[in-house]
């Protein structure tokens, strides 16, 4: 196989900068666009109230299940 010289990456500090912060600001309106999308989508859905429930805190808010101090981790 004849010697292919390798291209080699860019040594243009500016311009990997400028790409990587033009990268940084696509994802951050990207993020902006879908938690705007997922609150308005929360306002619109009026869930019914529970019944039956745990009566007091949610059991499961710190990731374990919790029933009357005892606590299990699944």
């Amino acid at each position: 196989m004849p010697d292919q010289e390798i291209p080699s990456p860019p040594t243009d500090q500016d311009a990997i900068d400028a790409r990587i912060a033009e990268a940084g600001r696509r994802a951050k309106a990207e993020a902006d666009a879908r938690r705007a999308q997922a609150d308005n989508a929360q306002d619109k859905k009026q869930l019914p109230p529970e019944l039956g429930g745990p009566k007091g805190p949610e059991p499961t808010r710190y990731g374990d299940w919790e029933r009357k101090g005892i606590v299990s981790d699944f």
